[in-house]
């Protein structure tokens, strides 16, 4: 909403997804790349606030094989079987 400072929204972003094993909320003037959370479970998240527009735009990257579909079935599977919310998606991306 318009008034609303780049601070308040990056604060309520990091207070919203800090506690998530695989959101990372980047540090500011960092932006996401695909090549970093390749073959990974892993979202990055970067944010601007366009004060004059009274608008946030958000970038965020994912693989859309593991994050998406087959990777929330794993992370599904392992909440209801009261595994590790992790377990076989700790994996780094595997572009260097």
């Amino acid at each position: 909403r318009p008034g609303v400072a780049a601070a308040d929204v990056r604060a309520a972003w990091a207070a919203a997804y800090g506690g998530e094993r695989f959101v990372h909320l980047l540090p500011e003037g960092q932006w996401p790349t695909t090549k970093a959370v390749l073959g990974s479970n892993h979202v990055q998240l970067q944010l601007a606030v366009d004060e004059r527009a009274g608008r946030v735009i958000v970038c965020a990257v994912l693989d859309n094989l593991t994050k998406g579909t087959a990777g929330g079935a794993v992370q599904s599977m392992n909440i209801a079987l009261g595994l590790p919310e992790q377990a076989g998606l700790e994996q780094q991306g595997v572009a260097p």
